[in-house]
């Protein structure tokens, strides 16, 4: 009997938006950014020439906030991306949900509404069919919220299994205390969390090089549907083309 290949990742390359540029952050602190391109326009039109079939897009400020506040360079970013573009961050009304998808955004990320507003969270998945995703923030598996500054005594596990049926696109699953440091995805919390439930799951934080790719496709249990590229992707650590090589093998 043949053995079947692991299906492949969707890679997603990130771009973080601080006061209009592209950053990265470590471990979530603004206070700790690096900034790697003045123009989004022109770094999302870099990831399209790669060959990426995704652009995951976090409005730093928003997520703060509480309101998007990154307009100008997201509508930049939309107007140059010839590929879907998801983008979260301070999304916590359906006016904000309706503002993103009007702009031509694919695919919504809501994070500390799914916690604080687990009502809202769940009417614009019903509103929104496939258009609506839902960010797990994780810190030693609990969930945090409001940017990551507060932490919450929920289960990472536990809040992907209460929105099993809400009709989400997709859960992405972050490992705080690795964001920005290279230190490698927490591969158990995302695999666990893909065993617990049935949305596709796509793995971020502290994404290091082809060894992260090969160990979600190898994980034992449920398929990891994708991987978010930041800091290491930024660096030159992995090139684009050997990323997506991995990812599709």
């Amino acid at each position: 009997m043949e053995t079947q290949a692991p299906p492949a990742l969707i890679l997603y390359p990130a771009i973080d938006l601080k006061e209009g540029r592209c950053v990265r952050l470590r471990e979530g602190r603004m206070d700790a950014a690096t900034v790697f391109n003045e123009d989004p326009g022109d770094q999302a039109a870099a990831f399209v020439a790669a060959g990426f079939e995704w652009i995951h897009v976090v409005d730093l400020d928003g997520a703060f906030a509480g309101a998007p506040k990154n307009a100008g360079a997201i509508a930049r970013i939309l107007s140059t991306a010839s590929i879907p573009v998801q983008v979260g961050g301070g999304v916590r009304t359906i006016d904000s949900v309706l503002y993103w998808l009007d702009a031509g955004v694919s695919r919504v990320i809501l994070g500390t509404a799914a916690v604080r507003d687990p009502a809202f969270a769940r009417q614009a998945m019903r509103e929104f069919p496939g258009r609506i995703a839902l960010g797990i923030d994780a810190r030693a598996g609990r969930v945090a919220v409001e940017g990551w500054a507060v932490e919450t005594e929920l289960d990472a596990v536990d809040l992907a299994r209460r929105f099993e049926d809400s009709g989400a696109a997709a859960l992405i699953v972050t490992d705080i205390s690795r964001d920005g440091l290279k230190a490698g995805i927490n591969v158990p919390l995302t695999g666990a969390i893909a065993d617990a439930v049935s949305i596709p799951v796509i793995a971020s934080g502290g994404f290091r090089g082809l060894s992260d790719i090969a160990a979600l496709k190898a994980w034992n249990g449920r398929s990891v549907h994708g991987l978010i590229l930041g800091r290491a992707l930024y660096d030159g650590d992995v090139s684009p083309a050997a990323a997506l090589q991995a990812a599709r093998s």
